[in-house]
């Protein structure tokens, strides 16, 4: 497949960004569902099939960033970005056998919420759910959003770089066999 120009892209919509080092549109949630249907329905683009969708968790960092002061001498400051997650897409055309273009929405990680591309894109509906199952990130729009692989009961969300696992790691939502026994004889791992 060959590669696609993420130009037309930001010509189309001025507030969406390019970020050079890893390749991906920056979309703002609120644009997000105009700017997947503007790349599906787009003449030359044409990006029928999204194969894949990720959640990436970044907790807040410090970064050091070299830059010129007003004297025109080179100093070091160190900036602390926030922790946010990125909801990831990968969109291909299938007809015209391009791509991948790689899309982002961006989200804080306290209360982290993003537009649903499913009504654009079928095969986001259970990866989206995964995303919101290990993530916690909420799908707007989405037809279905339930947890897929967490049972109900489950607290918190696994994927998430400070989830601290239960001590207690013989537990399970339905208890049986040797488990259960520890159960009822209180013998549980603290």
């Amino acid at each position: 497949m060959s590669e696609l120009s993420h130009e037309p892209v930001l010509q189309q919509f001025p507030d969406v960004e390019w970020e050079e080092a890893v390749g991906a549109l920056i979309v703002p949630a609120a644009k997000a569902l105009e700017v997947a249907q503007w790349l599906r329905d787009h003449d030359t683009l044409a990006l029928d099939y999204c194969s894949n969708v990720t959640g990436v968790d970044y907790l807040e960092r410090e970064v050091k960033e070299k830059i010129t002061n007003d004297d025109g001498q080179e100093e070091t400051v160190t900036k602390t970005e926030p922790g946010r997650i990125d909801v990831v897409y990968h969109l291909y055309s299938m007809r015209n056998k391009t791509g991948p273009l790689v899309l982002k929405q961006r989200t804080d990680r306290d209360n982290a919420e993003a537009a649903s591309l499913t009504p654009v894109w079928r095969s986001c509906e259970l990866q989206e759910r995964e995303i919101y199952d290990l993530f916690g990130v909420k799908f707007t729009g989405h037809p279905d959003l339930r947890r897929i692989l967490m049972w109900d009961e489950f607290e918190g969300h696994p994927m998430r770089r400070d989830y601290e696992e239960p001590c207690d790691y013989e537990w399970e939502p339905t208890p049986h066999g040797e488990v259960l026994e520890k159960h009822k004889k209180g013998k549980v791992i603290a």
